[in-house]
């Protein structure tokens, strides 16, 4: 059975920085690959960043320069450093892994920045 726990959300001025963190229990398959999406009500879940099996980064251009994604393989913990935050930056944020076609997604986490 596997679950995605997620930690670090939070309030936040604008400018400030949050870490969040996802970790990945049960059983997957070695290669898989692992991102942070979000969500505002109203809109579709988006891209944030993701990595793939091989270590290739991928972020969406609205967070280019300001995020930092972080994966560790052998402890199965993805971060997403998040400095220089923006209100629009204001989201449930959500830990996905993609293993062999099966997909699995954390509870989410809140993140607010306030201007």
């Amino acid at each position: 059975h596997v679950q995605l726990a997620e930690s670090g959300g939070g309030l936040v001025q604008s400018g400030g920085s949050l870490r969040l963190s996802c970790v990945v229990s049960g059983r997957i398959f070695s290669s898989y690959v692992m991102g942070w999406y979000r969500q505002v009500p109203g809109k579709q879940r988006e891209l944030v960043a993701s990595v793939s099996a091989d270590g290739m980064i991928n972020y969406a251009d609205s967070v280019k320069g300001r995020f930092t994604l972080s994966r560790d393989n052998g402890k199965r913990i993805l971060d997403l450093q998040m400095n220089s935050l923006k209100p629009e930056d204001t989201a449930i944020y959500y830990c996905k892994v993609n293993s062999a076609g099966l997909i699995y997604w954390g509870q989410g986490t809140q993140v607010t920045v306030s201007s």
